[in-house]
């Protein structure tokens, strides 16, 4: 499998996945960490891929997502963002609600 195909089943084999230097447990640049700080805060699991430990993911994600930098978070396979976006939404509560609808979750309605 060449690695734009290893790219796409990584995405459309995961709800929630963030392409990022280092792991959640131990990021390895600020953008990283946090990204992960914003997705935690969200409750649901997600996947990831380490880059640095993936120089060829590292090298042809940005030309498969046309996305320059990292981390990146796909959902459904879409391309969501980088850290600062991640940061917007969730200040919003949009990133709460994709990842919700992502994992299935209804929002509790009001009665």
């Amino acid at each position: 499998m060449d690695i734009m195909e290893q790219i796409k089943e990584q995405i459309e084999s995961h709800d929630i996945l963030l392409y990022m230097k280092g792991s959640p447990k131990l990021p390895q640049c600020g953008f990283s960490s946090k990204a992960i700080q914003v997705l935690m805060s969200c409750g649901e699991q997600f996947a990831f891929v380490d880059i640095l430990a993936n120089p060829e993911i590292r090298a042809n994600l940005p030309k498969y997502a046309n996305w320059p930098t990292f981390p990146q978070l796909w959902i459904k396979g879409e391309l969501v963002g980088g850290s600062d976006i991640l940061i917007d939404m969730h200040n919003s509560g949009d990133l709460q609600k994709m990842i919700k609808e992502a994992v299935g979750k209804k929002e509790e309605s009001e009665e």
